[in-house]
């Protein structure tokens, strides 16, 4: 090995093996000793609580409008009890007046906070978009970015239809957005001496008492998160899969595949009971979607990866992968820091809430993403420079993305030296998982979706269980188990049994499913382009106009055999 290796493997290795020797540290204080009984008598006796009358409030001095017409240069006198909205004008204002002002700021905190961090995970299209087309050949670019850009269409329509209501339309109560009462029956199925929540009812095309503010909320930001989950598929499968057969597959998948499993963890099913109903831990816990949203986009993707196959020349006679580059680095990356960008709307929004109920923890889970985003991106690029003597760029990039992934999950339970484990631990997964992927599986994956997105996905699941510090508090439960989330390191086996048993579903249950159901659409409608139509880039046969007309592209007749 030469010196600049060593160097490198050096650095490498500090920089993963460091936060190891300080994660025990933040793990908790014991107990402080008994306070004697001579000091607690010590203590005065507190003064009993004056009650708040309709009196005290009339009493309050609020600004004359001729001060008010000086204008309020510094702010002191805007925003005053004359500013509460009055019920009665003759009663003036009351108690009554005042506490219902108070609990709609702090709905309106939440909805304002859900909203805008929905927008937030509305924009990673973009960066979704620009990474697949950048890994992409510039012969397919048309069909790539539209593939992206009709993703977010057509999975909003099979939500709005049908999967928002199987997926929330049990979930009941959400009292950050201030009841969501209308989402109110779950479908069941009584197992093992308990319900087993199966799917919702509530919310087809928002009608009914589903038009409801709070609820609109609640299917924006899901909806957003959906929409993730579609574009991972389209990513595996760019440079080959038909249009039409795109839009089916996405439609299905929007309407019924993602909204169950969505339904079981975060809409009151199976797995967010088993902590309720079978005393493992809090049950299966999954802060914004590592399961949910990546995994089930990446073990659809990996099904549809098999379906489909590898394209053309991917693969030389003895197996060995040919690389096919992508036709842009410099996007590909822009798309990177995008996603990134839009992860601080995907991880903190999860709380649905900014205020009360715990909810100030969202600056712990935007460290904890950006973090484990940072060490994951360090130790890939180490891994690739170590392996194959260069900073692989778009390896470094999936292996950013890889960290973010496994952080979703664990965000809102973890520590920040957690965090980092998670993200180093990622980061060379991906590397491992994308080799796996291609030279044993035989898979084209063409922008690394399944390792980055099922691979670290499922990670991130089981990080929950390992790392969960049991100091999270989000009004004092989680799937109705009193308490906050912990780990194994941290005391709890139970956590990990259900995070297992999640995991279990994902690979068992919805790969089969996702398999099963594009099998039967490849069946009936045909899933890939003819040979010639791939050979000469989908742009023009599938889209009718290249997405460089000014560009002088040439179809690949011979691939190294």
């Amino acid at each position: 090995m030469t010196t600049k290796k060593r160097l490198i493997g050096a650095v490498a290795l500090l920089w993963c093996v460091a936060p190891l020797t300080t994660v025990l540290a933040q793990a908790p204080a014991p107990a402080a000793a008994p306070t004697t009984q001579a000091a607690t008598a010590a203590a005065p006796a507190a003064a009993p609580a004056k009650m708040i009358t309709d009196a005290d409030i009339k009493g309050i001095e609020t600004p004359s409008a001729t001060d008010k017409a000086k204008g309020d240069p510094s702010g002191t006198i805007t925003g005053t009890a004359s500013d509460i909205p009055i019920t009665d004008p003759k009663a003036g204002l009351t108690l009554a007046d005042l506490v219902n002002t108070v609990g709609q700021n702090v709905v309106a905190t939440n909805f304002v906070w859900t909203l805008v961090t929905g927008f937030l995970v509305m924009f990673m299209q973009a960066g979704f978009a620009i990474v697949e087309t950048g890994l992409a050949r510039a012969k397919n670019a048309n069909h790539t970015m539209m593939m992206n850009f009709m993703v977010y269409g057509v999975g909003m329509a099979a939500y709005w239809l049908i999967g928002f209501a199987i997926q929330e339309g049990g979930v009941g109560a959400v009292a950050n957005l201030g009841g969501t009462a209308p989402l109110n029956h779950e479908v069941t199925m009584h197992l093992f001496g308990k319900d087993w929540g199966l799917f919702g009812t509530q919310g087809m095309m928002l009608g009914g008492a589903t038009y409801d503010v709070g609820v609109m909320v609640m299917f924006l930001f899901q909806m957003v998160f959906m929409d993730t989950a579609l574009t991972i598929v389209t990513g595996t499968a760019a440079e080959r899969w038909r249009y039409s057969a795109f839009i089916i597959s996405s439609f299905i998948m929007g309407a019924i595949i993602y909204p169950l499993f969505g339904n079981w963890a975060w809409g009151g099913g199976w797995l967010a009971t088993l902590g309720a109903s079978y005393g493992l831990g809090h049950g299966y816990a999954d802060f914004a979607g590592s399961g949910v949203v990546h995994s089930v986009g990446g073990i659809t993707a990996l099904a549809m990866a098999i379906i489909i196959g590898p394209r053309i020349g991917k693969f030389r006679r003895d197996g060995t992968p040919n690389a096919i580059p992508g036709h842009d680095i410099t996007i590909v990356l822009l798309g990177c820091f995008i996603l990134a960008f839009g992860w601080f709307g995907f991880n903190p929004g999860s709380t649905l809430g900014a205020a009360t109920n715990g909810n100030l923890r969202i600056s712990s889970v935007a460290v904890n993403t950006m973090l484990a985003g940072m060490a994951a991106s360090f130790s890939g690029m180490y891994y690739m420079w170590i392996r194959y003597g260069k900073p692989d760029a778009s390896m470094t990039g999936n292996a950013f993305l890889a960290g973010l992934v496994a952080i979703t999950a664990p965000s809102g339970f973890v520590n920040p030296m957690a965090s980092v484990i998670i993200g180093v631990i990622a980061g060379v997964l991906v590397c491992l998982s994308c080799e796996f992927v291609e030279r044993v599986l035989k898979l084209d994956d063409v922008v690394g979706a399944i390792s980055v997105h099922g691979t670290n996905g499922i990670w991130g699941v089981i990080a929950v269980g390992l790392f969960a510090d049991g100091r999270s508090n989000y009004a004092g439960a989680w799937n109705g188990v009193p308490g906050s989330v912990t780990g194994l390191f941290y005391g709890d086996a139970g956590q990990l049994v259900a995070q297992l048993i999640g995991v279990a579903t994902l690979i068992g249950f919805m790969f089969t499913f996702g398999f099963v159901v594009n099998m039967i659409v490849d069946a009936v409608w045909g899933h890939r382009v003819p040979a010639t139509v791939e050979l000469e880039g989908l742009d023009i046969p599938e889209m009718g106009a290249l997405g460089y007309p000014e560009f002088v592209l040439r179809t690949e007749s011979t691939f190294p055999e």
